[in-house]
């Protein structure tokens, strides 16, 4: 499969997540970015447009823990570390918006990481 195929797909799930992301503005949203050596998460309120809470594996808190960023554990290890920080701030219940990544490996181990400190989606 070509690259440009490739981007094309990924944009078209992008904005069927996004359709159905924006039928509910008032409920919070965690969204995931992925490149080749690092995820990035972070929690947001559409409504007012702020980022309440967010992890990634070039932050310090993961740092501390962990060196390299481009594997499933540690991808576990930033939804652990965000559904902490959700979870003291009294966030319960997100959409998941993968960015039109497909549901498997990273982004996957991630969303499990977060739901296991308590956040539904």
């Amino acid at each position: 499969m070509k690259q440009a195929e490739r981007q094309r797909l990924r944009e078209q799930r992008k904005q069927r997540i996004k359709r159905k992301i924006q039928k509910n503005p008032d409920k919070l949203r965690l969204s995931v970015f992925k490149s080749s050596k690092h995820i990035y998460a972070q929690i947001i309120n559409d409504r007012d447009g702020k980022t309440l809470a967010s992890e990634s594996t070039v932050s310090p808190a993961f740092k501390e823990k962990m060196k390299a960023g481009g594997n499933i554990k540690a991808a576990t290890l930033v939804g652990h570390l965000l559904g902490e920080k959700a979870a003291s701030q009294g966030i319960k219940e997100v959409y998941y918006d993968r960015n039109g990544f497909i549901y498997i490996g990273r982004v996957k181990a991630l969303a499990d990481g977060v739901r296991e400190k308590g956040v539904k989606f």
